[in-house]
């Protein structure tokens, strides 16, 4: 199998890098943060191998992709219309979109906002749920808890100085810490803000095998590159999130859907997570498979590749 080709299309009003393999019916991989669209590699070859044109976007301000200056421009509507734009500007009239981590909420609001569009969704680590009246910092406010990591993201530049002080180790540090390879950690996402969120991950002396120093050197090399401003500001429109979507709220996905999460990722101990896969019966009425991978975390399509392209190559061999 070839590899992915790298190319750049203008997709909703700004230039995209998008990584594309196979031909076929398509099938859009949305990555998380902080990450690249390298991370789905391994599910681009199974894809294309089983006859599909896998196509993974550096998404909005990460990498290849451009990285608007205003924190307005990162809300989910946004998100959503670079991937509805996305398939046109491929030539294509439908798609499969599969998100993980920040990606999941894209692709869910993909298929929730354009069913005509996303004719099936597959989300990994973050459950679908539908928009809410009330947004995940004010519900976190409202419960006491005010040293939440996406809090500590709120203020413009702090993350972003201390992220960039040393980008390798900032990458070898969070893609290790937040893996099923990690220590078990008693309070997952809980950030002192005078030593910075870094200070509660681990530094490992050796790398497990599904994360090679080559896999580290092409995320810290794209970071030099963008910086990690862009992602972080998705987090800076969580509540500004929460006012677009009010038309939609309450809403199910009614498409063929699937869900795929490891028990030892660490949104699985978030409060709300083990009710929002409870609910799935009434949120995702298409729902054709929800898979928790034991002992895997948050990285689950790299830490358990070969589980997740069989998943996932079965949910699109069905549809």
């Amino acid at each position: 199998m070839n590899e992915p080709k790298l190319h750049s299309l203008q997709v909703n009003g700004i230039t995209m890098r998008v990584a594309e393999q196979g031909s076929g019916p398509l099938v859009l991989f949305c990555h998380g943060w902080p990450e690249s669209w390298y991370s789905w590699k391994h599910q681009m070859a199974a894809a294309a191998k089983a006859g599909w044109r896998a196509v993974a976007p550096d998404m909005r301000g990460y990498g290849g992709t451009d990285a608007p200056a205003d924190v307005d421009q990162y809300s989910l509507l946004h998100l959503v219309g670079d991937m509805v734009d996305l398939v046109q500007a491929l030539g294509e009239r439908e798609a499969v979109v599969v998100g993980h981590d920040w990606g999941a909420p894209v692709a869910w609001h993909c298929a929730l906002l354009r069913p005509d569009l996303f004719r099936a969704v597959a989300g990994m680590s973050v459950p679908y749920t539908p928009p809410a009246r009330i947004d995940l910092l004010t519900a976190m406010e409202k419960i006491g808890i005010h040293d939440f990591y996406m809090q500590y993201f709120q203020a413009r530049g702090v993350a972003e100085a201390e992220f960039e002080r040393d980008i390798d180790a900032t990458v070898r540090r969070i893609q290790f810490s937040s893996s099923g390879d990690a220590p078990e950690r008693a309070s997952f996402g809980r950030v002192d803000f005078d030593k910075g969120f870094l200070a509660g991950t681990v530094d490992p002396e050796v790398l497990p095998p599904w994360l090679t120093e080559a896999d580290l050197a092409w995320y810290a090399g794209e970071f030099r590159r963008a910086g990690f401003r862009g992602g972080l500001n998705w987090y800076r429109n969580l509540r500004r999130n929460r006012e677009l979507l009010m038309p939609w709220r309450g809403c199910p996905i009614r498409q063929p859907s699937m869900f795929i999460a490891g028990s030892r990722d660490g949104v699985m101990k978030f409060p709300a997570s083990r009710k929002q896969i409870d609910a799935f019966a009434t949120t995702l009425p298409g729902l054709r498979g929800c898979h928790i991978l034991e002992g895997a975390g948050h990285w689950i399509q790299r830490e358990r590749a070969q589980q997740v392209n069989e998943l996932l190559v079965e949910f699109l061999k069905g549809l």
